[in-house]
C-alpha cells in the first residue's frame, strides 16, 4: 500500500480540515506556542519586567576566548519567588547594589530571550534599584534613597 493521499472531491472540506489539525501538532513551533510551554519555563512568566530582591552579589567568569568577571547579582522574585541572577551594566554598578534591595530587571536582549555575548546563563539585567534608575546611579547624577 502506499501513503495515504488526502481526499479530494467535493465534500471533502470537513475530512480535510480535520487532517490537518491532527498533523499540525507535530509542528514544535505550533505546539510550542498552543500548549504555551515558553511562558511557563519562563521566570517572569511572559512580563517585559519583574522586581527582585538582591540576595548576593556575584561575580560571573565570562566564555572564551573572553577573559573577565562579569558583576552580577543572585534575585529572588517577588511575584513568583523563583531565584534567577542578572546582569548589572556600567562601569562599578556592583558598589551602588547592596543585599536586600529592591531591583527591577529586563531582558538583556539575546536572541529568543536567551543569553547575550559572553554572559553564560544570564538571561537579565538590572536598570532600576530602590526606584532610582541604575544608569543615573553610575554616572553620579542621582543617590540612591536611604530606607
Amino acid at each position: 500500500m502506499g501513503r495515504k493521499k488526502s481526499p479530494m472531491g467535493e465534500f471533502a472540506g470537513r475530512k480535510q480540515k480535520a487532517k490537518r489539525q491532527r498533523l499540525r501538532w507535530s509542528d514544535k513551533y505550533y505546539k510550542r506556542r498552543v500548549l504555551k510551554l515558553d511562558k511557563k519555563s519562563d521566570p517572569l512568566s511572559g512580563a517585559p519586567q519583574a522586581k527582585g530582591i538582591v540576595l548576593e552579589k556575584t561575580g560571573i567568569e565570562s566564555k572564551q576566548p573572553n577573559s573577565a568577571i562579569r558583576k552580577c547579582v543572585r534575585l529572588q522574585l517577588i511575584k513568583n519567588g523563583k531565584q534567577i541572577t542578572a546582569f548589572l551594566p556600567g562601569d562599578g554598578a556592583l558598589n551602588h547594589i547592596d543585599e536586600h534591595d529592591e531591583v527591577v530587571l529586563e531582558g538583556i536582549g539575546g536572541s529568543m530571550g536567551r543569553a547575550m555575548g559572553d554572559l553564560p546563563g544570564v538571561r537579565w539585567k538590572v536598570f532600576k534599584v530602590n526606584g532610582v534608575s541604575l544608569n543615573e546611579l553610575v554616572y553620579g547624577r542621582k543617590e540612591k534613597p536611604r530606607r
